[in-house]
């Protein structure tokens, strides 16, 4: 038991309750671990994978885990975290989306303890009926006790009536595939209580509620997101996916071995103390950046992209000691030219956009083509201008 808590517990908000989940799994069933996935975009990234690995563990135990489409719920639109309505969804392009989800799974979690289910099994069959009497479960004053509903309220900005819908589909969910466990991100603590609260009304025992938290994306301050393209895919070709590891802050590593890695917690505690004593935060960043290629692609992938990662530096004839700088941002990103010149690397915008059209700027000695590329915040590397300028610039 302690053993089993120890790896639930391992990246995980918090468990609602606890007392509830050793009772489940003292039972010695089969649990049904459920989280469910709308598929809004075609890809799933590293964010995702936070609560995957969730899965993951429960599997380990033995567990059967329902991964969740929700091509009903995405065309309401999830609000969990928005301050505006979200556009009602195209089913076409959700179908689509939910095709390539099947296939990238299967990257973390066992196939023979999976079970891929949509959830416009049930909904659709709800009717208006149907949809009447889930409605009648819950009143408006319960709804607005959500964080994101109350500021939109206090604020006297939209909330359309169907979001309502949202998280009662949801919680039907879980009584439709009579669900053990529910995981869900910290944003979706409301909706999992209200899959609890729905399965007592069915008479069902109801589900323990697991969150785990959100994933800070490749600027290292906002949720991982496709739309704020600060993303890793999973299925991302390999050195562009190793490279973009190896691009976070030092800071954003310890979260991402804490969410992401399978290494043992006693060994990233050595790690660190290594870190303190000196070792290079590079060297530890390789093993987090192997680990991730070798499991989302082929084992050994990592190691070779770590070669092909420390032959674009020599080439790059990077110099063993390089200054270091901080640049303090107001705002999440910065052109690299507006950069560039507060870092005192070039002397004007111009000359900035000069240089990169003649491919003479380069980021960890990857040229940079786009005069309108940005840096995030939270992000650093080594800056080159021109043959011989090089500066460690840490946003």
């Amino acid at each position: 038991m302690n053993d089993a808590l120890r790896l639930i517990k391992r990246g995980s908000d918090e468990i609602l309750t606890e007392s509830e989940l050793k009772k489940k799994l003292d039972s010695g069933k089969k649990l049904i671990v459920k989280a469910g996935f709308d598929p809004t975009a075609p890809d799933l990234h590293l964010g995702h994978t936070v609560l995957l690995n969730k899965l993951r563990h429960f599997q380990d135990l033995g567990h059967k885990v329902v991964f969740l489409i929700g091509d009903f719920t995405g065309r309401i639109g999830d609000p969990s975290g928005i301050n505006k309505t979200r556009p009602i969804l195209d089913s076409k392009n959700l179908i689509e989306n939910a095709k390539t989800y099947e296939k990238q799974v299967f990257k973390i979690l066992k196939k023979e303890l999976t079970e891929v289910r949509f959830n416009s099994e049930w909904c659709d069959n709800l009717g208006a009926d149907g949809l009447i009497k889930l409605a009648s479960k819950y009143n408006v004053a319960r709804m607005l006790e959500r964080d994101d509903f109350n500021k939109r309220f206090s604020s006297n900005k939209t909330i359309a009536i169907h979001e309502f819908l949202y998280p009662l589909v949801q919680g039907y969910d879980s009584v439709a595939l009579k669900a053990d466990i529910e995981c869900g991100g910290t944003d979706q603590k409301f909706n999992l209580l209200v899959g609890r609260e729905l399965q007592r009304d069915y008479d069902q025992e109801p589900q323990v509620v697991i969150t785990v938290p959100i994933l800070e994306g490749l600027d290292g301050t906002k949720k991982m997101s496709k739309s704020l393209d600060n993303y890793i895919a999973i299925d991302e070709e390999p050195n562009e996916m190793f490279g973009k590891i190896m691009s976070i802050s030092d800071e954003l590593m310890w979260r991402w071995f804490e969410l992401l890695s399978f290494i043992p917690e006693e060994n990233i505690s050595e790690l660190k103390n290594e870190m303190e004593g000196g070792k290079n935060p590079r060297d530890i960043k390789f093993i987090l950046a192997e680990e991730l290629v070798d499991r989302f692609h082929q084992k050994g992938d990592g190691a070779k992209c770590k070669e092909v990662f420390l032959s674009r530096f020599q080439k790059g004839n990077i110099p063993d000691k390089i200054d270091s700088i901080k640049i303090n941002l107001n705002e999440d990103k910065i052109l690299l030219v507006n950069l560039l010149k507060d870092a005192n690397m070039i002397s004007s915008i111009s000359e900035g956009n000069r240089l990169i059209s003649q491919g003479g700027i380069k980021i960890d000695s990857k040229k940079i083509e786009n005069p309108k590329f940005e840096v995030f915040r939270g992000s650093e590397g080594i800056y080159q201008v021109g043959k011989r300028k090089f500066l460690k610039i840490i946003v």
